[in-house]
C-alpha cells in the first residue's frame, strides 16, 4: 500500500506592520453551510478599510470574528499579535480593551446621560476619577458634544446618538476600530459628519475598518475597498470603489 506523505503548509511569517491576519479563513454555523470561505487578509496598523457587500457575504461574521464573539472553524486569525483561535475566554476582556466599536443602532445606556455614556468606557478600565474628568470632556469636544455632556441621549438626534457612541469608542484611544454599519440610521448629512471624525481618528494613528453599504461614502473616499460576496473576497483594492452585487 503506497504511503501518503502530507506536508505541513509553512507558517507565514506576519510582517511587524500588519495588525490584523486573517490566513485561510473559514466559518461555519450549525446549518454546515459556510459564512466564510477561505478568506485570508492582511491588513496594516494605521489602515483605513472599507468592507462591502451584500446580506450573507460574511462581513458581520468577519467582525464577530475579529472581536473573538465567535471562533474560526478553520484558519488562524491574529489580531494585535494575538491568535484569536488559541485565545482564553478570560483573556477576552483585556484583548477587547485596545478595540473601539461602533453600531448601527449605538447601543448607548438611555438611562445615562452623554457624559455618564462615555466615562462608563473608562470605568471598565479602571481608569481613575481625576482621569476620567479629564478624558471624556476632551473627546466629547473633539465629536462636538461639549456642550451636551449633561443631556439624556434620548434627547439627542440620531447623528448626536452616534457622535457619543463614537466618543465612547475613541476614549480609551483604541489601537482599532471597528465600525458596523455607522451610518446606517443617519441621513446624508450626518454620516459624512461621522466620515469626516473616523478619518480624523484614522490621521491619529488608529486602524479604521468599516462595513458599510454606503456607496456614496465609499466612492467618495478612496480608500481600501474589500468586496465580500457568499462568503469569500472578491475584490480587495487600494482606493477602490463599491462594486455592484452583479458584478
Amino acid at each position: 500500500m503506497e504511503r501518503v506523505i502530507r506536508r505541513k503548509r509553512p507558517t507565514r511569517q506576519i510582517p511587524a506592520d500588519e495588525i490584523i491576519t486573517l490566513d485561510n479563513v473559514s466559518k461555519a454555523y450549525s446549518t454546515g453551510k459556510p459564512a466564510l470561505n477561505g478568506v485570508t487578509l492582511h491588513i496594516k496598523k494605521g489602515e483605513f478599510v472599507f468592507i462591502v457587500g451584500d446580506s450573507g457575504s460574511g462581513k458581520s461574521t468577519l467582525i464577530k470574528l475579529l472581536l473573538r464573539e465567535l471562533v474560526p472553524s478553520s484558519g488562524t486569525i491574529t489580531v494585535m499579535g494575538h491568535d484569536l483561535g488559541k485565545m482564553r475566554h478570560r483573556n477576552i476582556p483585556k484583548f477587547r480593551r485596545n478595540l473601539g466599536i461602533v453600531f448601527q443602532d449605538f447601543r448607548l445606556l438611555k438611562d445615562r446621560n452623554v457624559y455618564e455614556n462615555v466615562a462608563f468606557a473608562q470605568r471598565i478600565i479602571q481608569k481613575s476619577t481625576r482621569e476620567i474628568r479629564k478624558n471624556v470632556p476632551s473627546v466629547l469636544a473633539t465629536v462636538g458634544l461639549a456642550g451636551k455632556y449633561k443631556s439624556k441621549v434620548t434627547q439627542l438626534s440620531g447623528g448626536e446618538q452616534q457622535r457619543v457612541a463614537l466618543a465612547r469608542a475613541m476614549v480609551n484611544k483604541p489601537t482599532i476600530l471597528l465600525a458596523d454599519e455607522p451610518t446606517g440610521n443617519l441621513d446624508p448629512g450626518n454620516s459624512w459628519e461621522i466620515m469626516k471624525l473616523m478619518e480624523q481618528i484614522n490621521e491619529n494613528g488608529t486602524t479604521v475598518i468599516i462595513v458599510t453599504h454606503n456607496r456614496e461614502i465609499v466612492n467618495a473616499m478612496h480608500k481600501r475597498v474589500i468586496t465580500m460576496k457568499k462568503g469569500v473576497v472578491i475584490y480587495d483594492e487600494e482606493e477602490g470603489e463599491y462594486h455592484d452585487e452583479d458584478e
